[in-house]
């Protein structure tokens, strides 16, 4: 088992690697490092694990990096940043009980803060950055996690050209969770320069590439609306029955992430059904899963990510952000018009009224540095196109019913 007094080890960069890698993000002004990118960054060892196994080729996606549970997780009595420390060092006074993720691995309780060192480390050149998020499956679960780096006091955002360990902090908040060795919860996206698009060319991609659609058809222009990103609606309309998502039950049992089938979701979820108008009172505290109004389409050329909603706007949160890869609702003959997205909403103290076509979450676009090599999709086991479902890839799929 890994021990807080292990002895550190920086990866160095293979030379020969590194210079091809670099002459080829030479030439660009800015973007996203696709999988053919990230497949040389691990051999260049930007990206590398301290241990004798080697990154699966599987967890590479279109723009971004499956990062793996290492084999021992630490219940800390409150999360924090390390500041001018490293992790392993300011966790020391912080850490309550020691648990082996090893084998069958161990179970999380709700509401308490665990820290878990990742398998993948990083040795990042000056000119590249990073960012973390959660995987989609992850947050449709209501696990809370975010990445941690030494000498940061910011979560899941790494500076360029930092070296060393990767750390993430894991926190059940609806189900107590199984986990072990090797499960992936989290995401990691490179990029370098400034690949962010204004609004100004949101909406001029938006008339030659639709990005958003409603019913199958593309969001007028004049209707989007922009401010430093795409704001999406909710979809509270539902089908005959009004059902339009789920809300967590309390007390649920243990939901074991580690398991290859999905399972039963009756335990764990309760349905939600509109009322009047299209409304819904979401219950404080509770979680809840619904789905956005507008299909998403994110062509091979850009990367997009929801940002956490902006708590100013309501006594909500809607969403813990996200990545959403090249290709996600893209079809290049147009026979799919985008995928919805489903959204993490919790409110805070107070019951609060949510109804249709409400503004709830954002999408920020980036430019890729050339398109993925596979897109997002069937064809590497994506399981989110075309969704219908709100719930997590743990879940058995639930009959649709009629609209």
């Amino acid at each position: 088992m890994s021990s807080l007094d292990s002895p550190a080890s920086t990866p160095l960069a293979s030379d020969a690697a590194a210079r091809v890698l670099k002459s080829s993000l030479e030439s660009c002004s800015g973007g996203v490092l696709a999988s053919q990118h990230l497949r040389k960054a691990i051999a260049a060892r930007y990206i590398a694990t301290s241990s004798t196994d080697e990154i699966p080729g599987s967890n590479i996606q279109p723009a971004s990096l499956d990062l793996r549970l290492g084999d021992v997780a630490y219940r800390v009595r409150c999360s924090f940043l390390p500041g001018s420390a490293t992790v392993e060092h300011a966790m020391k006074s912080h850490v309550i009980d020691e648990l082996d993720l090893r084998g069958l691995g161990a179970v999380l309780e709700t509401n308490r803060p665990y820290l878990v060192p990742l398998k993948e480390r990083l040795s990042l050149p000056d000119f590249i950055r990073a960012k973390a998020n959660p995987k989609s499956s992850t947050g449709r679960v209501d696990v809370f996690t975010r990445v941690i780096t030494d000498h940061s006091d910011r979560f899941d955002e790494i500076a360029h050209g930092y070296a060393g360990p990767l750390w993430v902090e894991v926190v059940p908040l609806s189900f107590p969770i199984r986990i072990s060795e090797g499960l992936a919860l989290n995401q990691l996206r490179l990029a370098t320069g400034s690949p962010e698009l204004a609004d100004a060319e949101l909406s001029e991609l938006h008339q030659r590439q639709p990005l958003l659609f409603a019913r199958g058809a593309p969001v007028p222009v004049d209707q989007l609306f922009l401010a430093n990103g795409m704001y999406l609606t909710l979809d509270l309309r539902g089908n005959a029955s009004r059902d339009v998502g789920y809300r967590s039950r309390d007390y649920a049992p243990l939901l074991d992430l580690t398991l290859k089938s999905p399972v039963d979701p009756e335990p764990y979820w309760e349905k939600v059904r509109s009322g009047e108008q299209n409304r819904v009172v979401l219950t404080p505290k509770r979680f809840h899963l619904l789905m956005s109004n507008e299909a998403v389409s994110v062509p091979p050329s850009l990367a997009a990510e929801m940002a956490a909603y902006d708590p100013t706007s309501g006594e909500l949160r809607t969403h813990y952000a996200g990545f959403f890869d090249p290709g996600f609702g893209y079809d290049p003959v147009n026979a799919i018009h985008g995928s919805r997205a489903a959204l993490e909403v919790r409110a805070h103290d107070v019951p609060f009224m949510i109804e249709s076509g409400q503004r709830v979450c954002k999408l920020t676009f980036e430019r890729m540095i050339e398109p993925p090599e596979t897109l997002y999709g069937e064809a590497i086991g994506s399981s989110y196109q075309q969704q219908e479902e709100t719930l997590s890839k743990h879940f058995q799929a639930q009959p649709r019913a009629v609209s």
